[in-house]
């Protein structure tokens, strides 16, 4: 049996088995953030697919409006002026093959990892080291690019790359408890949306399962999805 801490019992006497309105579950998620340190707010979807067949993966990126809350450092590959042009656009660390080996004794110093299209050969060689820690570059997570400008300026302003697991849930952080509901709220309706628009081609029958919400250290809070996906943005603020 997994013990429960009295804190956590308490809280979770605060959450009815019901599904809230996404701006009231947001309030409730504020309210049992507790933790003595600034927690993330995070939303868990399962969807009704199963990703183990190419026409039900999901795998994209989300532009949160109001930001992650983070600060993300940025490390990018590159080749001749391009290296140029990463660190002019803000990038954290940048580098060519060098960067490759340094990374492959164990620099791992950063949040997010772009690379060019022409240095992806020598990329691969990492794919062992940064697959497990989600770091890998991929066309997918916008973070193979030529216009590495713009990915810089995307990431460090709140883009995030999130996937479905092997059981067909999603787990994204879509801000901090810091954040006011109505941020939040508009946070996790660019979230809904993206998650529609890129349903699957193999999804079948219902998509969405259920939807939870919670702070990182907080009880789990179910969101009527229905409602969040009828909400329209000038309601969200």
């Amino acid at each position: 049996m997994v013990k429960i801490s009295r804190r956590l019992q308490t809280l979770q006497a605060k959450v009815e088995d019901k599904d809230y309105h996404p701006l009231e579950a947001l309030a409730l998620l504020k309210d049992t953030a507790t933790a003595k340190f600034v927690e993330a707010a995070e939303a868990h979807i399962r969807l009704g697919i199963d990703p183990k067949y190419t026409d039900q993966q999901l795998r994209t990126t989300v532009a949160l409006p109001k930001g992650t809350g983070q600060i993300v450092r940025v490390a990018v590959i590159a080749r001749g002026e391009k290296v140029n042009e990463a660190s002019n656009a803000g990038a954290d660390i940048v580098g060519s093959e060098e960067l490759i080996d340094e990374i492959q004794k164990g620099r791992m110093d950063f949040d997010k990892l772009i690379a060019t299209p022409d240095v992806m050969p020598q990329v691969a060689k990492l794919g062992k080291l940064l697959g497990p820690r989600g770091l890998m570059p991929s066309p997918k997570g916008g973070t193979v690019t030529f216009d590495i400008a713009s990915a810089i300026a995307e990431f460090k302003a709140g883009k995030l790359e999130f996937r479905a697991d092997r059981t067909g849930i999603v787990h994204v952080m879509f801000g901090k408890t810091t954040f006011s509901p109505e941020d939040l709220l508009i946070n996790l309706k660019a979230l809904q949306e993206t998650v529609d628009r890129n349903r699957p081609s193999g999804a079948k029958g219902r998509y969405w399962r259920t939807f939870y919400v919670s702070a990182t250290m907080g009880p789990s809070i179910k969101i009527d999805v229905t409602a969040l996906r009828d909400l329209k943005l000038s309601e969200a603020g």
